[in-house]
Parts: C-alpha cells; sequence; structure tokens
C-alpha cells in the first residue's frame, strides 16, 4: 500500500499523536504516512470561549471535511474532541491505548507545593476563593462542588500558552487533562490528578482516534491492524452515554469505562453548572458488550432526571452537531 495522507491539527499535542499513529502504521503495518497539518476554526479562533463560538467540533471540523472530500486519507484527533456521532460518510477506524484519562489541576511553577498533592491537600492550598482557568463546563460544573468559592475563567490555547498564562499570574490554578500534560514530558506539573470519583473525565479523554472514511477499505484494515481493543470498548460504552442522552460535547456530562479481567464498568454523570443538580449512575458488564453497558447507565441518567438538566444548559442531539 502506498503512503497515506494523515490530516492533523498543528499544535504540538496534535503533532505528537499523528507522529504516534505514523509510527504504529510503519512498524505494525509497513505502511508510510504523509501528516498534512489543518488549520480549524477553534484553531483561528483561538481566545473565544468554546461555548460562544460552537464547542469542540470546530477543532475537527475541517479535518473531517478534507477527509469527505478525498484530500486525505485519514484523520488523528482527541477522541474527546469529536461529536458522538460521526458525519454521514465517516466512522471511527481505530483507537490507541488510552493515557491516563484524570484531569489535572496544575498550580503556578515556583510557588507550587511537592508535585501529586491528595484531593484534600490541594483545595486546602487553593484557599477559598481561588482563579481557576478552564474552559470546560463539565469541569466546572464539578470543581464547583470541591471548592464552592472558586471563580472560573476561560483559558485557551496549546499547552505553553496555557502554562504561560497561569506562571505569569492569570490564575491560581488550571486544570488540564493529564494525558496531553503526560504525553508532551510535563508530567512534573501535575500538582494534583484528581480522583474519578471527585471529577467524571469527559468521554473519550486520554484516547488517540483515527477516523476514516465508511468506504475505504484499504485504509480501514490498515489502521484496524493498529487498534487498541480495551480502548476501543471503553470508548464505545462512553460515546454510547453522550448519544443516549442527546448531549453535545461541550456539555457537562462526564463518562469513564475501566476494562478489566473481561468486564467493563463504567461511571457517568451529568450535573447542573452551579453543581446543584446531578444525576450519576455506574453498571458492570461484559467489555465484550460496551454498547449495552453504555445504555444501561445512560437510561439510569434519564431516570434521574439528566434530560432536564442537560436541556436546562442548553444541550442539543450531537447528530445535528455533527452536520454544522
Amino acid at each position: 500500500m502506498a503512503a497515506i495522507k494523515l490530516g492533523t491539527r498543528g499544535s504540538e499535542l496534535a503533532l505528537f499523536q499523528a507522529h504516534a499513529v505514523a509510527g504504529l502504521l510503519r512498524s505494525r503495518a509497513g505502511i508510510d504516512c504523509e501528516i498534512t497539518v489543518i488549520k480549524t476554526s477553534g484553531d483561528r479562533l483561538s481566545e473565544a470561549p468554546l461555548s460562544e463560538i460552537g464547542g469542540k467540533r470546530l477543532f475537527v471540523k475541517e479535518i473531517e471535511d478534507a477527509l469527505l472530500a478525498g484530500t486525505i486519507d485519514l484523520a488523528v484527533h482527541s477522541s474527546k474532541d469529536m461529536p458522538a456521532i460521526p458525519p454521514p460518510g465517516l466512522t471511527l477506524g481505530a483507537v490507541l491505548p488510552r493515557e491516563d484519562a484524570r484531569d489535572a489541576i496544575v498550580l503556578p511553577s515556583g510557588v507550587a507545593p511537592p508535585t501529586h498533592l491528595g484531593l484534600d491537600e490541594v483545595v486546602q492550598h487553593l484557599g477559598r476563593a481561588p482563579r481557576i482557568g478552564t474552559s470546560s463546563v463539565r469541569r466546572i460544573a464539578q470543581l464547583t462542588r470541591l471548592c464552592p468559592g472558586a471563580r472560573f475563567a476561560p483559558i485557551r490555547g496549546n499547552l505553553g500558552t496555557r502554562l504561560g498564562k497561569l506562571d505569569a499570574g492569570g490564575f491560581d490554578a488550571i486544570v488540564l487533562a493529564a494525558a496531553g500534560l503526560i504525553r508532551l514530558g510535563f508530567e512534573t506539573r501535575i500538582s494534583a490528578a484528581l480522583p474519578v470519583s471527585a471529577c467524571v473525565p469527559a468521554p473519550g479523554q486520554g484516547i488517540i482516534a483515527i477516523e476514516i472514511r465508511e468506504d475505504d477499505a484499504a485504509t480501514g484494515a490498515a489502521v484496524h491492524v493498529i487498534t487498541d481493543p480495551i480502548a476501543a470498548a471503553a470508548l464505545t460504552a462512553e460515546r454510547v452515554v453522550v448519544t443516549r442522552l442527546g448531549g453535545g460535547c461541550q456539555m457537562p456530562i462526564g463518562a469513564h469505562a475501566v476494562v478489566s479481567d473481561g468486564e467493563l464498568t463504567l461511571t457517568a454523570v451529568v450535573l447542573s453548572l452551579d453543581g446543584s443538580r446531578t444525576a450519576s449512575a455506574d453498571a458492570r458488564g461484559p467489555a465484550a458488550e460496551p454498547t449495552l453497558v453504555g445504555a444501561r447507565v445512560a437510561d439510569e441518567l434519564l431516570t434521574q432526571g439528566a434530560a432536564e438538566i442537560l436541556v436546562e444548559f442548553g444541550g442539543a442531539n450531537p447528530a445535528l452537531d455533527a452536520k454544522t
């Protein structure tokens, strides 16, 4: 098979992910990749809050358009940035093994206590009214319960930009995905990794996803060689929660699945932005049936009023997200 064209964003983390996929395709399938950097709307609108410009879909739209047009053969994304329902003609072809899925609190360099604090320690360090940088409504809804006096402000840009704003005194702390910090060699900047019980991660957090055209059997066969079945099962269960709830990628929905000894355990939560209303559920089932486990959890969330919470927030069906 000739070299295939791989589309990606141009951020440091996106390029890391693209090169990881290219390296695996070369070593396991004997296929070379030509990496094509595509600037997305989310990159161009780098300072605007996600909730005001259309959500994370803006980080994949132009790449998916190029894939549909045949300009590229596959796309590499952070799976949490993808709509739960792909646009017609595209499908999830493969995923890589999951990195640490947790959210991480990062304190300013030079004034931070030792890394890897416990939850109580970091909350105590932050004090009663910390300035916390995050553009995620899911994180705000959950962190509000941990730090009731916290003031939240959006923070955008690549990892270096965010860390620079933090270290310059713009925030008392920022919250990032632990996976990105680890992949780019900044694990020592993690002051505290938030336990899933305190802050349920975004669906797909920590998983690198490969998107392909549904009718491209050759590329589908090539990427299948590098897929990780454990991460694939977890991602399937988590995405089912989102699709069944009718929530988009900028909704206060957390979902996290763990596979062990052939069983999949899924935890999910839906919260109001102020954290006052919560629906939470968990379920366990065969890892070979992630869709069923995800559906059970979503149905339990719905019985607890998750739909009403999302409607109040302004939730939209992800099938519509995928067409915008």
